[in-house]
């Protein structure tokens, strides 16, 4: 479903097997075309990316929130045995929560840095206290935003504190990247949130369906866009950012059967997780933990494997190249 495929990539790039290379400021994957994403699959020996949650604690109360269960921070001691055991990864996403609310943050990207590309998922807020720390160490950081401040203060929290965050992030010289999880009463507002997005020199802004678990079982019925509606959003607004020449590539990640179970998640407890799995008790099926046993044991048995090729590769996503 890719429109354009993936954006320039530079000169740079890494390797990952099977055809699968990681450039771009680790923001994407790199495939040929024609890539066989059946036999990428069956070839890879671990994933190609894994979100490990730091922590369950978060400052916002995001209406969208699936992740309200709160479990203990994990050592660096039990964080470094989770990395020993993702040998062969490409991408960690050091998630949460919100990771930087750990005063250790910066340790804890320590542990992984040198070993995965590492990407950070967070709201800014806590920027000032980790920035320095974790610059050069980190390819990006994912910032959750809505879209102006009516919107985002309504959905997710404090824009204005995410947003003096977000200039932090930027005067440390860490690339960003913007998400944004759309109801329908924000289609309207999707615009600015990309104009943002150029305002700002973001390189991708990637669209998000909300899943009926934590806090959005509280949302209203008629918030939950479908599928059709939401691919009709991204074609209005892919026509936007072409009229007004906007630079950041466009993403959306719609809850499809191709998209089913793509992610797997660590928790903070080392148990990993397929996630969304539709039919599963709160969306997760689990698969392991990775304080006992290595990822590449994990994914022998995985069933979700030419589903998390196919997304992390582009090709069971909408996407726009950044400036094209």
């Amino acid at each position: 479903m890719t429109d354009l495929g993936l954006p320039t990539l530079p000169a740079t790039r890494r390797d990952l097997g099977a055809g699968v290379g990681y450039a771009f400021n680790g923001q994407h994957f790199d495939a040929p075309a024609d890539i066989d994403v059946d036999s990428v699959a069956n070839t890879l020996t671990a994933p190609l990316s894994v979100i490990v949650q730091v922590t369950k604690r978060c400052d916002f109360d995001c209406s969208f929130c699936s992740e309200t269960l709160q479990m203990p921070d994990p050592t660096l001691d039990q964080l470094d045995t989770i990395r020993h055991n993702l040998a062969g990864v490409g991408r960690v996403f050091l998630s949460g929560g919100e990771p930087l609310m750990r005063k250790d943050f910066g340790e804890v990207v320590d542990v992984f840095a040198g070993h995965h590309i590492v990407a950070v998922p967070t709201n800014a807020t806590h920027a000032l206290d980790h920035a320095r720390r974790i610059a050069g160490k980190i390819a990006y950081a994912n910032v959750g935003l809505e879209g102006p401040r009516a919107a985002f203060r309504r959905v997710r929290g404090d824009y204005d504190k995410t947003m003096a965050g977000v200039r932090v992030l930027q005067e440390a010289g860490i690339p960003l990247a913007l998400s944004a999880v759309v109801y329908r009463s924000t289609l309207s507002v999707l615009p600015y949130t990309v104009q943002i997005a150029d305002v700002l020199d973001v390189t991708k802004v990637k669209l998000i369906l909300p899943l009926r678990k934590g806090n959005a079982l509280n949302l209203a019925d008629h918030e939950f866009i479908t599928t059709d509606e939401a691919e009709t959003t991204f074609a209005r607004l892919k026509e936007q950012r072409a009229q007004n020449q906007w630079s950041p590539a466009l993403r959306l990640t719609a809850w499809t059967p191709q998209n089913e179970g793509h992610m797997i998640v660590v928790e903070p407890n080392g148990t990993a997780r397929a996630w969304p799995v539709y039919d599963a008790p709160d969306l997760w099926e689990n698969l392991g933990n990775v304080l006992e046993e290595p990822i590449t044991e994990i994914w022998k048995h995985y069933r979700f494997k030419k589903n998390h090729v196919s997304k992390y590769v582009g090709r069971s996503i909408h996407a726009v190249a950044q400036g094209a």
